[in-house]
């Protein structure tokens, strides 16, 4: 039975016992912050299964997206070990029980229509305490006593050894069923686990004896793992073999120009490299690149585990991205979205790739070296602090470095690895992979069977009652009555027009206003079904049952509508300048403010980004309707809506459409459950601030709309003009302008510091008219790169570098005027003191850069030799560096003693070598009194 046939027999047979089939969650569910991946088919029915949200069916069945790292060194080596898989699954929220779902597991592997497997070879575990269970497999299904074997918490409980170790909270034992095969020379294979049946029906309170209380309502989760299942069936050794495994498993081997040979380290590194290549194109597909932290490592640590298998099988160039294509094939049957989007994949996995073949030579040789060192020192366990160097240096993952160190039979120090990336700010921290949530004041609403219907898309205030109100915070927050004026609290409404943070979009603020108090909203969030209004009671008293009259802060709202549909616009005009890759990642959208996040490899270039800004501009000048309608799922999809690679959708969805009234036209569909304006010319002004990088892969826009960009724009034209009026030119020659300054001032500093020539400024200055305004902002932008400021200071800084330059100009004419500093000049006036040439010279203007490389030539050409300068600057600034040859270092003369009398005396001092001294102080005008202390010195120190 092939992998696909197998899927879809199962799904349809628990269709056929009233099963509704739902979709796969996303791979990386960030609804669920207690999870990095989705770890099992039950993941997405976490609400369903606590009664936190209003079940539109209690029997479901999926074929869930599965990632685990937890047993990761075991992949490729074990038959059966995977990160990514695929999980079925069966789960009954409060309806069927034990009986049903031992039954029709019972049915569904051994009926002729459906698997078909010999009953003889199936047996059981249940748990030891579990009697029930035990009896209809026994009694019912007529499974032998010799088949069913009872297994204590840690094997036949869920979570395990919750009885004992807990965590409090929704448990339950649980079934195994095992298959044995007949292997082709007739003997029996190794008992196989390939589905666990989970009986969740305690609530675990506290520590043991008697704290499991039997649940109000009892559940049913199932877990059919579906490549172990599908290697039973096909009579394979090992998952890997399987008709959608294998396929990879020879590319992969065609790719790195090897043979697979199953019981070899080549073969088990082609099996690593299947389950991590597939696992990350995944991943990758949701828009989860490789990065530093949290789900972004974990891609990034499994592709580089897979490029060393390659590099130690002789690969030294990019390999794996070359596979993408072969995995989409594969699973095209379940996952045709694969195909869409294999190239942006492969192209992902190829610069990792190319990133880490930069480095791991070097970063192999460190640890070889290590290693050696290891065993020179008799040491065991290698130092994390190293481990931390190499991660920031080579990007070797700790991890990886800890599977090479294993194979040398040495420890990994991991306390002393976090300490060093926490010293580094790089520590990421654990996740608690919980399942079940702790309760708390809101699930007691939920529980009580509140939802907030919200109102928000139709109006900005309603008249609503009060269900509930919660004060205090963390373990503190309790259920209140009523509340007191200035008293904080969360409101929670039958009905709300307050959108809740979302999507991105932040949550409304407003008044809850009732017959005898105000209470002021100040931000809006969602938990499961309940919209929670938080802010402060400003006068009278709040009970819970009021009626009072929700009313959002109209304003505020508007400005929120406005940036949320220019979001929808920035999107597709993303997508035409870049290409259809250029996916959402994330966005906040707040008043007339918006931080787009998108896929993209590189940064956007000016003219793209102008061209970007321009379409958007050019969608709200040619207007046209937003409209907002739901539909199913398939419609919309059918109607060309932007699905998000990663999002999951409920059926129905709410599409929302830009554009002309003709829906042919409309230049923008997209499925959004956050409020939108009634017509895109509502938008306003539309200003691009900034495009920036974020993370790899991941750029950002960050721009304004209405009346913020209005003004933005305004500053924009007062920054020309007020550039213009500082450089005394005209606006279209401003950009030329400021880069001749910059160019003189990079000049006259050379000129300084003993090299080149100025050249003359030319007279005229050119510049093409600025007509529009995408014109002068970019003209700002131009200055504002060339000046390294942000905008808004550019004015400024062009006067302080006209003042900067105009003070150059003048040290250049004084030196000039004083003549050439060289070596040779200052040889010239030298003096003898005690038999060493000694060069004190006051040298005004003059940079230390030119005055070192005068100290090196002098002590080339003069030995003994002492060399002193004074460089002063304006009214307030003494350089001074000292220096003698090492013969008088030898003798004890250094330059660190010589300088610090003199320091003293322009009110500074400094230290430095015993050769070369520097120091500073603030009165040059007591420089010809600080060279005669310099002499003075020098000539103690000689003993003259």
């Amino acid at each position: 039975m092939k992998t696909d046939e197998l899927r879809e027999k199962y799904l349809a047979f628990f269709e056929s016992k009233g099963h509704t089939r739902v979709a796969s969650d996303v791979l990386v569910p960030t609804w669920d912050p207690s999870v990095l991946f989705t770890p099992a088919g039950m993941n997405q029915f976490k609400d369903h299964f606590l009664g936190k949200v209003k079940l539109d069916y209690t029997r479901a069945t999926t074929c869930q997206k599965c990632m685990r790292t937890g047993d990761i060194d075991n992949v490729g080596r074990t038959p059966r070990h995977h990160t990514f898989f695929e999980m079925l699954g069966n789960f009954s929220f409060g309806d069927y029980f034990k009986r049903d779902a031992i039954h029709w597991a019972w049915e569904f592997l051994t009926d002729k229509k459906w698997l078909g497997l010999p009953a003889e070879s199936l047996s059981v575990t249940v748990y030891k305490d579990d009697q029930e269970a035990a009896a209809i497999w026994r009694d019912q299904i007529g499974l032998p006593p010799a088949r069913i074997s009872f297994e204590d918490e840690d094997e036949n409980f869920w979570p395990a050894s919750a009885p004992s170790e807990g965590p409090d909270g929704v448990c339950g034992p649980c079934s195994e069923i095992y298959y044995t095969a007949t292997l082709a020379d007739g003997s029996r294979a190794e008992p196989l686990e390939i589905w666990n049946l989970v009986f969740t029906q305690f609530n675990r309170v506290g520590d043991p004896p008697d704290n499991l209380r039997p649940l109000p309502s009892k559940n049913i989760d199932t877990g059919m793992g579906l490549e172990r299942t599908a290697a039973a069936l096909q009579g394979v050794p090992t998952n890997f073999h399987i008709d959608t495994l294998r396929p990879i498993v020879d590319a992969a081997a065609e790719v790195c120009g090897v043979k697979y040979v199953y019981d070899s380290d080549t073969g088990r590194r082609l099996r690593r490299i299947t389950d991590h290549l597939r696992a990350c194109a995944f991943a990758v597909h949701e828009n989860v690149y490789p990065g530093a932290n949290k789900e972004k490592y974990v891609v990034k640590r499994l592709l580089r585990r897979a490029v060393l298998d390659g590099h130690q099988m002789g690969l030294r160039d990019p390999f794996l991205y070359k596979l993408v294509p072969k995995v989409a094939e594969v699973m095209a049957n379940p996952y045709p979205e694969l195909s869409e989007t294999r190239e942006r994949v492969a192209s992902v996995i190829q610069k990792e790739e190319a990133n880490f073949f930069g480095t791991i030579d070097d970063g192999l040789n460190r640890i070889e070296r290590v290693f050696d060192e290891m065993r020179t020192d008799n040491r065991t366990a290698v130092d994390g602090a190293f481990a931390a160097e190499l991660y920031q240096t080579y990007g070797v993952p700790p991890e990886l470095f800890e599977s090479l160190a294993a194979d040398q039979k040495l420890a990994f120090d991991w306390d002393s690895y976090r300490r060093a990336m926490e010293e580094h700010g790089e520590a990421s921290g654990k996740l608690t992979h919980t399942v079940m949530g702790a309760k708390g004041p809101m699930d007691s609403l939920k529980q009580a069977g509140h939802a907030t219907e919200f109102l928000g898309y139709d109006t900005t205030e309603a008249n609503v009652k009060v269900v509930g109100i919660v004060v205090g915070t963390g373990e503190d927050e309790q259920l209140a009555e009523a509340l007191a004026e200035g008293q904080q609290a969360r409101v929670v409404l039958e009905g709300t027009p307050f959108y809740g943070e979302s999507g991105g979009q932040v949550g409304d603020t407003g008044t809850l206003t009732g017959e005898k108090g105000v209470f002021v909203v100040t931000d809006t969030q969602k938990d499961g079904s309940l919209f929670v209004h938080s802010g402060k009671l400003l006068k009278g008293t709040l009970n819970s049952g009021d009626s009072v009259l929700a009313k959002v802060n109209e304003d505020r709202r508007d400005a929120i509508r406005r940036a949320h549909s220019a979001t929808h616009l920035l999107h597709h005009a993303l997508q035409k300048t870049l290409g259809t890759h250029a996916q959402q990642q994330g966005s906040k959208v707040d008043a007339d403010w918006l931080r787009f996040d998108f896929t993209n490899l590189s940064a956007v270039e000016p003219e793209q980004l102008a061209t970007i800004a321009a379409d958007v501009e050019a969608a709200v000048a040619a207007g046209g309707a937003v409209r907002c309608e739901t539909l199913p799922l398939a419609e919309a999809r059918q109607q060309g809506a932007m699905m998000l690679f990663g999002e999951k959708y409920p059926d129905p969805v709410r599409m929302v459409s830009m554009g002309p009234l003709d829906d042919q036209q409309a230049f923008s569909r997209e499925l959004c459950g956050g409020t939108h304006l009634k017509q895109v010319a509502d938008v306003g002004e539309f200003e691009i601030l900034a495009e920036e990088g974020v993370s790899a892969g991941t750029r950002r826009v960050t721009a304004l709309t209405g009346q913020r960009a209005t003004e933005h724009r305004a500053q924009t034209e007062a920054i020309l003009a007020a550039l213009a009026s500082t450089l005394g030119v005209k606006s279209e020659t401003v950009v030329e302008a400021v880069g001749r300054l910059v160019a003189r001032q990079r000049a006259l500093k050379k000129k300084l510091a003993g090299g080149g020539e100025v050249e003359p400024t030319p007279a005229q200055l050119r510049g093409p008219e600025l007509k529009t305004y995408a014109q002068k902002r970019q003209a700002v932008a131009d200055v504002s790169r060339q000046l390294s400021v942000a905008p808004v200071a550019s004015a400024e800084r062009v006067a302080a570098l006209m003042a900067e330059i105009e003070t150059l100009e003048a040290q250049v004419k004084n030196r000039e005027a004083a003549g050439p500093l060289s070596a040779e000049t200052l040889l010239e006036a030298a003096t003898q003191i005690a038999g060493v040439t000694t060069v004190i010279a006051h040298t005004p203007d003059a940079p230390v850069g030119l005055l070192r490389q005068l100290i090196d030539a002098i002590r080339q050409k003069k030995q003994p030799a002492a060399v002193l300068f004074a460089s002063t600057e304006g009214d307030d600034k003494v350089t001074l560096i000292a220096a003698v040859t090492k013969d008088l270092v030898e003798r004890g003369v250094t330059a660190k003693d010589w300088i610090g009398p003199v320091a003293a005396v322009v009110g500074g001092g400094g230290g430095g070598r015993p050769d070369m001294a520097q120091a500073g102080g603030k009165l040059p005008a007591k420089t010809p009194e600080a060279l005669a202390v310099a002499k003075s010195t020098l000539e103690k120190l000689l003993g003259s």
